[in-house]
């Protein structure tokens, strides 16, 4: 069989009437992201009172978000306005590695995050000798490495394949589908991949089960207006897992069922809502949800707005 340079991407055939409005929302998400996550990321930095471990782990997370964006939307953005919905074998390969471990980065970061609300909320009085420079940054180096290595292990099966048939269904490309446009069969890529499961699943939701699981129980022997307290710092975490999970089921059924009947418009939605909503929603849990933040922020963008008064002020003096 003759290998594939190319695969064809039908999904975008299906939009060609609405590309150019698409076109537009795509980009609008896209820069909406890199603003939200990037002005976190500037506001966290440039503020030595937010340099705590879980604003740390936050701006890790708003620069996660950007990764998996730009892995995507440039793409998405640039196949819907081309003549021909065509890519490359060799940049659907690469696309693969980068959105699964914006996927599988995702989770280890929001399970680090998890075990430092357990910390805070449990141990409050030895949170900082706990959570040390030198611990945080060992959590950093472990959630940002491990995905990419324990993925590249598997991925690498898939590297190994030729590649004959010529279809991606998706708006993208992912693990399953290229290794199904492979010369051979290739089905104990699928059986590894349930293993790989106990390696970037398994401990993250361990971890962030057991964490909650202390803070319930903590929660329960304080009064009132402190549960109050420790759950409100929780809330932009809970919110962020739940959308994780929100995205990664929409994933599963797609890959799982037979998704033919469902309209355009759902398809399209459940394709893209795992990396376009959390890039999206997570910078503005996050920055708005803690109240220290939020004031940094409003700081932030007063203080951009009174100097060129001061500006005017002086030089008409």
């Amino acid at each position: 069989m003759t290998q594939s340079l190319t695969f064809r991407m039908p999904a975008y055939a299906v939009m060609e009437k609405h590309k150019y409005g698409l076109f537009t929302v795509f980009l609008l998400l896209y820069l909406i992201t890199i603003f939200l996550n990037t002005l976190l990321i500037t506001v966290i930095h440039q503020n030595r009172t937010l340099h705590q471990p879980m604003n740390v782990f936050t701006c890790m997370l708003s620069i996660n978000e950007i990764y998996g964006s730009t892995a995507l939307l440039p793409a998405v953005m640039k196949l819907l306005i081309s003549e021909m919905y065509e890519v490359s074998v060799k940049w659907c390969m690469a696309q693969v590695y980068f959105l699964h471990t914006y996927g599988a980065a995702e989770f280890c970061i929001l399970a680090v995050m998890g075990y430092d609300r357990y910390v805070a909320i449990c141990y409050p009085l030895h949170y900082h000798s706990i959570m040390s420079n030198s611990k945080v940054v060992k959590l950093v180096a472990l959630a940002a490495v491990y995905p990419l290595i324990v993925f590249l292990s598997f991925y690498s099966l898939t590297l190994q394949l030729s590649f004959c048939g010529k279809s991606m269904p998706k708006l993208y490309c992912v693990n399953m589908e290229l290794v199904q446009n492979a010369c051979t069969n290739a089905s104990y890529i699928s059986t590894v991949g349930l293993v790989l499961i106990l390696f970037l699943v398994v401990p993250q939701v361990v971890m962030i089960v057991f964490s909650y699981a202390q803070i319930s129980k903590v929660c329960r022997t304080l009064l009132k207006e402190s549960q109050s307290n420790a759950l409100k710092t929780c809330i932009p975490h809970i919110l962020s897992v739940l959308n994780y999970t929100i995205g990664s089921l929409f994933e599963i059924i797609q890959t799982r069922f037979n998704m033919s009947h469902v309209s355009v418009e759902v398809r399209l939605f459940l394709t893209l809502y795992f990396v376009v909503i959390p890039p999206v929603a997570n910078p503005v849990l996050y920055g708005l949800g803690s109240q220290i933040v939020r004031v940094q922020i409003l700081k932030h963008f007063l203080k951009y707005k009174i100097q060129p008064k001061l500006v005017k002020t002086v030089n008409a003096a």
